[in-house]
């Protein structure tokens, strides 16, 4: 990974897990790169980390790595145990988009919680939004609208579904909060 760079590593992991199996995630990692790579102004030295994380977000759903079905879990492991990948990616893979709140719906909330410390919230807030405003496609959308897709797809009383309706009030807070400071950085504050 040295050699390469973290974002060209984290491109051709997510590439090699994604693209074949599952061509529409593939496109909505790189859909959340590229949202990610947007947050430069607000991101400082912590761009190339943002960005490297987005791609690598939905790996644990690769086919070859999926052992709980829980993918920030199983992406978070395979980062940690098979690629030696850094801290803070595992720990925004593992923590992205509420995902302790999912690990509650699943029963796997101690296993993520102990495993995998926190990353910042602001970094974790700056992944959150990428997700939720990158269609499965890779096309920008609105929260909301993104939300209400997941809960569409899942059905609402699915454990996704179920997740999704309880994570939404803090999914909105934290793209309202990363919205707050690309404003204050627009406007030169």
């Amino acid at each position: 990974m040295a050699a390469m760079g973290l974002t060209a590593w984290a491109y051709s992991l997510s590439e090699s897990l994604l693209s074949d199996p599952f061509p529409r995630r593939w496109a909505h990692s790189q859909g959340v790169a590229q949202r990610a790579r947007s947050l430069g102004p607000i991101m400082g030295d912590d761009a190339e980390l943002l960005e490297a994380a987005a791609v690598l977000h939905d790996i644990g759903y690769a086919p070859a790595i999926a052992l709980t079905g829980f993918h920030p879990l199983d992406g978070a492991r395979f980062l940690r145990d098979r690629e030696r990948a850094d801290e803070r990616v595992v720990r925004l893979v593992a923590h992205h988009s509420c995902a302790l709140l999912e690990a509650e719906e699943r029963g796997l909330r101690p296993e993520l919680e102990g495993e995998f410390e926190p990353e910042r919230p602001d970094l974790v807030d700056a992944l959150l939004y990428c997700d939720v405003t990158t269609t499965p496609d890779g096309t920008r959308t609105t929260p909301a609208d993104r939300l209400d897709e997941i809960v569409r797809r899942y059905g609402p009383d699915t454990i996704v579904g179920r997740f999704i309706q309880r994570a939404a009030p803090e999914m909105h807070a934290a793209a309202k909060r990363v919205e707050d400071r690309l404003a204050r950085v627009s406007a030169g504050g």
